[in-house]
């Protein structure tokens, strides 16, 4: 669970203080192009604050090193173990292919929420 809010403490705080930052566009494409970077910005952000809790993750939920005994029991200090172990890169494992998914999926998430909130409310008004 902490995973996850890592991730979406990151992902939705940067997307939600960053968006009023930048001011709308008249334009539709190039307001589409706003919504879309400032997703992609915050899928990427998201990804490199929740990378080192997905290692520690799939450390614990994994095979232990050495049979009948466990290694890696907390998310914190799986953390630590890796990075005193392995140093610091080998808590991003990963990096690439999550930020290749996650940066593009937050902001194709973050553009249908944005025109799916105008559209519902412009049909559903108060």
């Amino acid at each position: 669970m902490g995973r996850n809010g890592v991730f979406n403490m990151v992902y939705f705080g940067f997307y939600h203080s960053v968006k009023g930052v930048f001011p709308e566009a008249k334009d539709p494409r190039l307001e589409f192009t706003r919504r879309f970077t400032i997703g992609l910005v915050s899928g990427f952000l998201g990804s490199v604050a929740n990378i080192p809790f997905d290692v520690a993750k799939s450390r614990i939920q994994g095979p232990q090193p050495v049979p009948r005994q466990i290694k890696y029991k907390g998310m914190l200090k799986t953390i630590g173990i890796v990075y005193k172990e392995e140093g610091f890169f080998a808590l991003y494992k990963g990096f690439v292919p999550k930020v290749l998914r996650l940066g593009p999926g937050g902001a194709i998430l973050m553009v249908i929420y944005e025109y799916t909130h105008a559209f519902l409310k412009r049909t559903f008004p108060d």
